[in-house]
């Protein structure tokens, strides 16, 4: 039995601030309907995905910014991050996983200075706070 993921719920306040958001990323808006009031959707998929993100008007009851530790995964975490921030995107620092044998938790600033996958990261938030990780997996 297959199990995949097609869609993610993301609480925000102003959905046209996210829309914007989102769009600056680069995703595609898959769908934006508005069949009346108090009911919105958006549905937007980052480049490469086959899972999607909706947020709108009437979607969740969860506090707009409470979606903590989604991830983003790219092959090339300095491109990328290079990609948002010339596109206006506010991204944090490179950092990746020390020690990474037995890591406990702690960072080190930069990308891994082996290039292993899983471990080095950046971060975002949209502009209600929901928090994002670019991780790099490279393909091996």
């Amino acid at each position: 039995m297959d199990y995949k993921l097609e869609v993610v719920t993301l609480p925000v306040s102003d959905v046209d601030a996210s829309l914007a958001f989102y769009s600056s990323l680069g995703f595609a808006v898959d769908v934006d309907y508005h069949p009346r009031d108090g009911f919105r959707v958006v549905q937007v998929t980052p480049p490469g995905s086959a899972c999607s993100i909706q947020f709108g008007d009437g979607l969740t009851d969860a506090a707009p910014g409470s979606a903590r530790a989604n991830y983003l995964v790219v092959s090339d975490l300095p491109a990328a991050r290079q990609e948002l921030l010339a596109r206006g995107i506010e991204v944090g620092e490179l950092r990746h996983k020390s020690p990474v044998d037995t890591w406990a938790g702690g960072f080190e600033p930069g990308r891994d200075p082996e290039g292993r996958s899983y471990t080095s990261m950046a971060d975002l938030v949209d502009p209600d706070g929901n928090s994002w990780i670019l991780q790099e997996i490279r393909s091996e």
